[in-house]
């Protein structure tokens, strides 16, 4: 038995997520299809997160046990020539110790979500962007990502169907910066509760557009509330980036 690591890119706009399901496409249905199908034989791909519906990856970890050993290059031209109706790409394929584990080793995930910030709506980019045309002070959305960094009960910034033990999280990163018409917000952290970098989003957009002072943060923080906080972002300006091991 051999384990691969795969890291994978994918558009999430015509999946219903990651994780499969019942009558529905997922990206890990796709895979799994693709390597029985390469392999006459069934696999489970483990990812190492259950991005939502709609959410892209540029860098999507997942792992996948072959009783054969095959050559890496082999597999991921064997495995792409099977997703070439689909807007997902095997970018790499590695040999890795049978104790590797895409989500349990993985210590860092790196996200980004993406904002157009113009008045004129996108032709090329739909789905791919949050559109926001309030223009949208980065300074200020700069001061208030400081003041969620580090260790939190981050109950104000999480979904009511997250399934995680604890609220309490750690935010090891948390930055935006604006290229042009486009403003980048980049977390990162061990783990994240569901939902959590889409409210995050929606509640520096609005302290961005001047609805809320910077620290107004804060007092969402203490109210452990998830009404306290802004709206979710949509799932379309969301990018899985990278996990580190």
């Amino acid at each position: 038995m051999t384990r691969y690591k795969l890291t994978i890119e994918y558009d999430g706009t015509p999946f219903s997520g990651w994780q499969r399901q019942e009558d529905v496409p997922t990206i890990q249905e796709i895979l799994e299809d693709a390597f029985c199908d390469f392999l006459k034989s069934p696999v489970t791909v483990w990812g190492s997160g259950r991005t939502d519906a709609g959410v892209h990856a540029k860098g999507q970890v997942a792992h996948v046990d072959i009783l054969k050993s095959y050559d890496t290059f082999a597999i991921q031209g064997a495995i792409n020539k099977r997703l070439q109706e689909y807007p997902i790409s095997l970018l790499k394929v590695e040999k890795v110790a049978s104790d590797f584990h895409a989500r349990f080793s993985a210590t860092q995930r790196f996200y980004e979500y993406k904002i157009l910030n113009r008045r004129a709506p996108t032709s090329l980019e739909k789905k791919r962007v949050w559109w926001v045309v309030a223009p949208l002070c980065v300074k200020a959305m700069n001061e208030a990502a400081a003041l969620l960094l580090g260790q939190y009960d981050f109950s104000s910034f999480r979904d009511s169907r997250c399934q995680s033990k604890s609220p309490l999280k750690t935010l090891d990163g948390l930055t935006i910066e604006k290229k042009g018409e486009i403003i980048l917000v980049k977390a990162n952290a061990r783990s994240f509760l569901h939902h959590q970098i889409r409210i995050i989003v929606g509640t520096l957009k609005r302290i961005g557009e001047g609805a809320w002072a910077p620290e107004k943060i804060i007092q969402i923080l203490e109210a452990k509330d998830r009404k306290a906080a802004g709206p979710t972002a949509p799932a379309h300006g969301l990018y899985l980036t990278e996990i580190k091991f």
